[in-house]
């Protein structure tokens, strides 16, 4: 479904992402794991278009989006929930709901439903002015929204981040229910151990570069890999 070949992506001087290559097929949930700073942020910018690559490639279902405009990788099914959540935090739950189907032709009755249905606290709160919601809450309603696109690919930029843990491991359920349920997703995530216990596959990135790649219980039993990042 997404195939990244050999991107090099430079802020100004900066060069932020070195020649790096991975790939996410249809049905699997992808992580990418790795320190503060590592690169794991700008490689989904630069996917979702807000960024764009030197030299490398890009394909999403087998067109070249490299250089290709943000809303128009949303409307071809790619869906970016950045770090931080960025909901509109002055309208209402609902107003940010509709603001995820705006490349949809119509509101259908049913993407809300199916919405409510998985997170039923933004039903609940469906005319509270978003910026009053609890961080976890303010979390699903950056994922419900980016789902009002109908993404066949939905990617996760820190999901967990600043969340209590109950908070967290209700957010790795919904990752896992989303998947299960069709959705391909890629996933950048500081906690590194959920990451890996809900991913098929999964990259270590340091300072740019790809060190080490394989299925998420692979890199689980990796000692470098427990070292670094599991605490063990």
């Amino acid at each position: 479904m997404l195939t990244v070949k050999d991107i090099n992506v430079f802020y100004g001087p900066i060069h932020a992402i070195k020649g790096v290559s991975f790939e996410v097929k249809a049905g699997e949930v992808v992580a990418l794991i790795g320190a503060n700073g590592a690169g794991k942020s700008t490689i989904l910018k630069t996917v979702s278009g807000l960024l764009h690559p030197k030299t490398g490639s890009i394909e999403f279902d087998g067109e070249d989006i490299s250089k290709v405009d943000p809303h128009k990788i949303v409307k071809k099914g790619l869906a970016h929930v950045p770090e931080g959540r960025r909901i509109f935090l002055r309208m209402t739950v609902m107003e940010n709901l509709e603001m995820g189907a705006f490349t949809q032709k119509s509101l259908r009755d049913d993407d809300l439903e199916r919405i409510f249905e998985r997170f039923p606290r933004l039903k609940e709160r469906r005319r509270q002015i978003a910026g009053t919601l609890s961080g976890g809450e303010q979390q699903m309603l950056a994922m419900g929204r980016a789902l009002m696109s109908r993404p066949k690919l939905l990617m996760l930029d820190e999901p967990s981040m600043g969340l209590a843990p109950i908070l967290v491991e209700q957010i790795f359920e919904i990752i896992e229910e989303l998947n299960k349920s069709g959705t391909t997703i890629l996933l950048v995530e500081q906690n590194a151990g959920m990451a890996l216990e809900v991913a098929n596959r999964a990259y270590v990135l340091e300072t740019g570069h790809i060190t080490l790649s394989g299925t998420g219980e692979e890199l689980m039993c990796s000692e470098e890999v427990r070292k670094a990042y599991l605490g063990g």
